[in-house]
């Protein structure tokens, strides 16, 4: 196997004194993390002014916030890197008229969920969802995921079929598709070479908060498309960066992709990729941006043999690895479709 260049997340540079970070992703200094990118306004850097209604719930042994709007079919929203709930803000308004209870959540140790010092397994993280859900009172939910949240999704899919109504997944191959493009497809490889950055011990931490996180602000903007020119617009970008700055954040962030590449030839690792051999037996919907610089289009696109249910592939021409931010009404109007279509097309 070969492992490409991780220079985003390599030694070239050190962490400035403000941005510097200890071994849980702590910041240091008196000024604080965030001052370079601005006030975080009265709800703090995480529960961001709205329409919809911040709480925190319990479940799997600990904390997690939500932000939710409407009502009717639960359907919970899943975060990726290296955002938080707030990148489903263009989506929780657009279910909530459409007729469902929308609801994103906050991953563990991201956000105003508790940060733990362990549970960042992929399955773990996947009980974190479906005990969200039993904790909201919903017998069942359709899930969507981004990124990370995409890849718990489809685990969640496998590991609780029963609490999981419908799946739709965006810019994330099926975990054992995954695993297979990295070790195989160099080009993806190379295009996720931030994860094997990742496997170095703090230093990744302390270059996420380095300079106000500024490392955030340019991995959004480097993988997003260009058909949105607007998409990112500083202050979204000020918004991301505050939310990484809060404390063990940075490192809680990291911890699940050590784990998918640590693990590998673990036998919790083995017997993970074993697991999901499982089929999905729910509808499912796949959204991809064409010009995804993180997770190429080919790495996504042969997940459809772990489905044993209707399939729904969607391509977003022009848009990278952010189809809900870089056109959130082209993004909302197919999602929803999809999720009142009583059959969905295989």
């Amino acid at each position: 196997m070969t492992v490409p260049d991780s220079s985003a997340f390599g030694p070239a540079g050190a962490a400035s004194p403000r941005g510097s970070a200890g071994p849980a992703g702590s910041p240091t200094g008196p000024a604080g993390p965030t001052s370079a990118v601005g006030p975080a306004g009265a709800g703090g850097p995480v529960r961001l002014d709205g329409p919809w209604t911040h709480r925190d719930v319990a479940a799997n042994g600990a904390r997690f916030h939500i932000a939710e709007m409407g009502e009717g079919p639960l359907v919970l929203l899943l975060h990726g890197f290296p955002q938080f709930w707030w990148t489903w803000r263009h989506q929780l308004p657009a279910l909530a008229e459409a007729g469902f209870r929308a609801v994103a959540m906050d991953l563990r140790g991201v956000g105003g969920s508790d940060r733990t010092p362990r549970g960042y397994d992929p399955a773990n993280l996947a009980l974190d969802v479906t005990g969200v859900i039993r904790s909201l009172g919903e017998p069942d939910a359709a899930l969507v995921g981004h990124d990370l949240g995409g890849y718990l999704a489809w685990t969640a899919a496998v590991m609780r079929p029963k609490l999981v109504r419908r799946l739709a997944v965006s810019s994330m191959p099926h975990p054992r598709r995954w695993r297979s493009s990295m070790l195989s497809d160099f080009a993806q490889s190379r295009a996720g070479s931030y994860i094997w950055g990742f496997q170095r011990p703090w230093l990744p931490e302390r270059q996420l908060v380095a300079d106000d996180a500024a490392l955030v602000g340019r991995l959004v903007e480097e993988w997003a498309g260009p058909r949105n020119p607007e998409f990112p617009d500083e202050e979204t970008l000020a918004v991301y960066r505050r939310a990484m700055s809060i404390p063990s954040t940075a490192h809680c962030s990291i911890e699940p992709y050590r784990w998918m590449v640590r693990s590998m030839a673990r036998p919790d690792g083995v017997q993970f990729n074993r697991r999901m051999k499982r089929p999905v037996r729910v509808p499912t919907l796949h959204l991809h941006g064409s010009l995804d610089p993180a997770v190429r289009t080919r790495s996504s696109a042969g997940s459809g043999q772990y489905v044993e249910a209707p399939y729904r592939w969607r391509l977003f021409d022009g848009v990278g690895h952010f189809p809900h931010e870089e056109d959130p009404i082209g993004f909302s109007t197919e999602l929803i479709n999809w999720l009142k279509d009583p059959e969905p097309d295989r």
